[in-house]
């Protein structure tokens, strides 16, 4: 089992910058890839970034050249900077990573954390 918590949300201004954290716990050794989704009221869940245990990071071409994805592998944590921040990245973001659940590979997801983009 993996769990993830995320923090580091709240309310910043149009074009303000946030960084929020994930920490993995459990059975960190078995996750192969790490990354954030949001989703914000009437929207589907989507893909932000991902970063693999290689190093290798995909964005969501809305974000592309505003938000990085970085990982510490030492404190098993993986960062969202955000930067250049617009309304409609309003949004809960979650962190999401594959791991061994004792049957097999599944997704993990955390419980999520708020991002409010003012204008």
């Amino acid at each position: 089992q993996v769990q993830l918590v995320e923090s580091g949300g709240g309310l910043v201004q149009a074009g303000g910058s946030l960084r929020i954290s994930c920490v993995a716990s459990g059975n960190i050794g078995t996750i192969n890839y790490m990354g954030w989704y949001r989703q914000a009221p009437g929207k589907q869940r989507e893909l932000v970034a991902r970063i693999t245990n290689g190093g290798s990071t995909n964005y969501a071409d809305s974000v592309k050249g505003r938000f990085t994805i970085s990982r510490d592998n030492a404190k098993n944590t993986v960062f969202l900077q955000m930067n250049s921040l617009k309304p409609e990245d309003t949004a809960a973001y979650y962190c999401n990573s594959d791991g061994w659940s004792g049957a097999g590979y599944k997704n993990y997801w955390g419980q999520g954390t708020q991002v409010t983009v003012s204008s």
